[in-house]
């Protein structure tokens, strides 16, 4: 994902699961939601991790998990 920031990529999760709830998708663009909602979940994953590593790093509690 380029230049994707977490908001972007959180927001665009958000639109994608409100669709979702409201049955606004066709059965055709199922599957393409399905695959872009879990490709923005591991994505938004990565970053909480690497944020997580970062500030344990800072904080010197990595090995307090």
């Amino acid at each position: 994902m380029k230049k994707m920031t977490f908001e972007k990529a959180y927001r665009e999760l958000q639109d994608i699961l409100a669709k979702l709830q409201d049955e606004a998708v066709s059965i055709d663009d199922l599957g393409d939601k399905t695959k872009r909602a879990g490709e923005l979940i591991e994505y938004c994953r990565k970053i909480l991790r690497n944020t997580e590593e970062e500030l344990g790093e800072v904080l010197g509690t990595e090995g307090d998990k």
